[in-house]
């Protein structure tokens, strides 16, 4: 997603998966480092991931 500007990451930042987002976020920091631009990336990988572990940790107490 070379051209990735805000109106193209809003379009499209709530179809992406968690590993698609942090791939991006890993290439903003590494290239033009815009600060909205990571922000909004950071905002939505810890969104994604803390709805992953809630269900990893929630999985475990039915478990028991």
């Amino acid at each position: 997603m070379e051209n990735l500007n805000w109106r193209s990451l809003n379009n499209i930042l709530d179809t992406l998966p968690e590993d698609e987002v942090l791939r991006l976020l890993t290439e903003e920091r590494g290239n033009k480092r815009r600060v909205t631009i990571l922000t909004r990336l950071h905002q939505r990988y810890c969104s994604l991931r803390a709805a992953r572990e809630r269900i990893d940790i929630l999985g475990e107490a039915k478990a028991v």
